[in-house]
């Protein structure tokens, strides 16, 4: 495998929402390429970036897939993500080392709303982007259409530096503005194309989009300007420089037209990729910070500085063990040599460095700065860490992944399953940092946490395929907290007599309530040895491990603070266990007189339907307490936007199916905690203290 120099090499992520056709796209630049000798389809399970099972099955992308190719001398690492809201969190991920993003937009949908976060992750990573009107062949594609939605959105910086000829079953290739020439391809999604002049039909409608895109480039630039407003135009070679350079100053986003699955406009976006898109050298620099001071440092993208690497994604394979994905950032990183795991402070033993093509690992000898790669059986290497030499450290920030928006209980099928259920899920954990698992303390019931309905069955069925583990799913469980109203002063005072040393701790205590989200303070207020100080972090500790258990229903304890205020020891039969007991008895007494009450997570959500349905989907929130704050249309969607408790959404999507014909999706993700209604509250108490007794029983 042919190693690469740093300019040499193109990192883009293909992002958008769900079925806009990112897979499909990727297999036609690998085929176009010559990467691969046939074209992926994603309908016969053939694609290079679809190879899990479950990809395979559900016809969606789960999790980011790894393709390369060559395009005039240039290596393309192609990261085509996850589309759908519950495997979005792996988009963000690997957008993290990407140097750009082709923004996928269907032609017959228009903007949606996972197109809308992962352009705000490309700001986020201040990303140079192509946004790219898929699916131009479909029935009711628009290309003007599809144009004005993304310009409504995203500005007028989205400009197009082509247009379709033809659309729908007439679309047959693109007209490119910059070099005023056609492109007609064979319709056998071979890729092959003849070049030719715009046709006549068509000139007069080319010519003012280019003038509106000559003047766009103009505007980016006062050098630019100033030759445009002498001679009303500019020269190609001037149009070509400034399209560069507006495009890496995210200046300007160009707008191309494709048809993926027909394999049509493939060639002009593998130009547009080695020709327009920066490669890491350009780039220039990345961000990290010092490990022992945490000042923020920057590190040149040369091969000739001292090697450094981020690991964005890990894969967990039963078979080949784990596999770590990391990117080099700077120098160059070598098969069968050593690496500095800087975030775990220890030391890794290489053996081959891998490319990925999809799911086929191919050894190379280097991988050089800003070249993306692969490793097999790293001990003690997870998603997040920074490699880099001892001598010149610099650490890489991870990426935070969201917190869980709901749970499932999780039951073995069998006293074997059971066994191996923890080990498996803590292999599933390491390759997608979204899914937490907890045994719950009170209910002793294994736990399994995701972003959505979707992201725990797809674990579910991981555990079954990868591990030969199956599990019940029961229904989901809201993770309600428990608060305070009032301010409450009280003492804990533990005293235990056993004939040696007994145990005697007292503290006093002021509880009061802290703003929704300030979770919990402790103070220390003990002045004249009251307690001594080997004491004061074991009431600490009581009250944090108390609090985890809250009177009302057993649900953790959130946004209050303590202040130990005063206390008495004895001198021989104080210890930190006596301190820690009498502060969770401390804790229990102002619960009960500070006014407990249950939170519930409230969820923003948005629903998107056409407009005809918009009263039923209003009427449906309203009776699942929802307050709708606001509507708008975009394109022939309507969208609702509305703050929902989440126990009232737990059975949203087959109702949502049902209303809209399966016409509707929704977009939920958690906003705050609130106080559930008092007749609700005390319905979930009840059903907790019937759920306990029967549990002692």
């Amino acid at each position: 495998m042919k190693v690469y120099e740093t300019d040499q090499i193109r990192n883009v992520a293909l992002v958008g929402h769900g079925d806009s056709g990112k897979t499909s796209l990727t297999s036609a630049l690998l085929f176009t390429s010559g990467a691969v000798n046939r074209l992926g389809r994603v309908e016969d399970g053939s694609t290079v970036t679809d190879f899990d099972e479950d990809e395979i099955e559900r016809k969606i992308s789960l999790s980011t897939g790894l393709a390369h190719c060559e395009w005039k001398k240039n290596k393309i690492n192609l990261l085509d993500t996850p589309g759908y809201r519950a495997f979005i969190h792996d988009t963000r991920a690997t957008m993290r080392v990407a140097d750009a993003a082709l923004v996928l937009v269907d032609a017959v949908s228009g903007v949606e709303v996972q197109t809308e976060r992962v352009w705000q992750f490309a700001d986020e990573y201040e990303l140079p982007r192509l946004i790219l009107i898929n699916k131009m062949d479909r029935d009711r594609a628009s290309f003007e259409r599809c144009l004005k939605s993304v310009q409504e959105v995203f500005g007028r910086v989205a400009v197009p530096v082509q247009m379709p000829l033809g659309e729908e079953r007439e679309f047959v290739g693109v007209i490119d503005l910059l070099t005023e020439k056609a492109y007609t391809y064979e319709r056998d999604a071979s890729g092959k194309f003849t070049e030719g002049p715009v046709p006549e039909a068509l000139r007069e409608e080319a010519a003012a989009r280019r003038e509106t895109f000559i003047e766009m480039i103009a505007e980016t630039s006062d050098s630019l300007m100033e030759k445009f407003f002498e001679s009303g135009t500019l020269s190609p070679e001037e149009l070509l420089a400034g399209l560069k350079a507006a495009l890496r100053q995210k200046k300007v986003v160009p707008v191309l037209c494709t048809a993926g699955t027909l394999n049509m406009g493939t060639t002009q976006v593998l130009d547009a990729i080695a020709e327009w898109l920066p490669s890491p050298a350009e780039v220039g620099a990345v961000a990290g910070t010092h490990p022992s001071s945490g000042e923020k440092i920057t590190r040149k993208i040369s091969s000739g500085e001292p090697y450094s690497a981020f690991v964005f994604k890990t894969i967990a394979d039963p078979f080949a063990g784990r596999i770590t994905m990391f990117r080099v950032y700077s120098g160059s990183i070598r098969s069968d040599s050593t690496l500095y795991n800087l975030t775990r402070e220890t030391t890794e033993r290489l053996g081959s460095v891998l490319i990925m093509q999809g799911k086929t690992p191919t050894p190379v000898s280097e991988v050089k700065a800003g070249d993306i790669a692969a490793l097999t059986k790293l001990k003690e290497t997870y998603t997040g860490d920074t490699f880099c030499d001892k001598n010149a450290p610099i650490l890489y920030t991870p990426v935070k992944f969201p917190e869980p928006a709901i749970a499932f209980a999780i039951e073995p099928k069998s006293r074997a399953d059971e066994e191996k259920i923890s080990t498996a899920l803590a292999k599933i954990a390491e390759e997608d940092p979204a899914i937490k698992f907890e045994r719950e303390q009170q209910t002793k019931e294994l736990l399994l946490a995701g972003t959505g309905e979707v992201h725990v069955q797809v674990t579910v069925g991981k555990l079954k395929r990868k591990y030969g583990v199956e599990v019940l799913l029961k229904p989901p469980k809201v993770p309600y907290r428990e608060t305070i109203r009032k301010k409450s002063d009280v003492q804990g005072k533990y005293k235990k007599q056993t004939g040696g040393h007994g145990q005697y701790g007292d503290c006093r205590i002021i509880m009061e309530p802290l703003g929704r989200g300030k979770n919990f303070e402790f103070e220390d207020k003990i002045y004249g040895g009251a307690i001594p100080r080997q004491y004061i972090p074991a009431v600490e500790k009581g009250i944090q491990e108390a609090r985890h258990h809250g009177i009302l229903a057993g649900f953790p304890v959130v946004d209050f603070k303590v202040t130990l205020y005063d206390g008495t020891y004895h001198q021989v039969d104080s210890s930190e266990l006596a301190f820690k007991v009498a502060a969770s008895m401390a804790f229990k007494k102002g619960m009960e007189l500070a006014e407990p009450v249950l939170l519930e997570p409230i969820m923003n959500v948005e629903v998107y339907a056409p407009e005809e349905y918009s009263g039923d989907i209003m009427g449906d929130l309203n009776s699942r307490r929802g307050r709708v704050q606001g509507m708008e249309v975009r394109g022939t969607t309507q969208v609702i936007r509305a703050q929902v408790p989440m126990a009232e959404m737990l059975n949203y999507a087959p109702a949502l199916t049902s209303m809209t014909g399966g016409r509707g999706n929704y977009h939920m993700e958690f906003s705050h905690y609130d106080e559930v209604p008092d007749h609700i509250a005390a319905k979930i108490v009840e059903e907790h203290k019937s759920q306990k007794e029967a549990a002692e029983r």
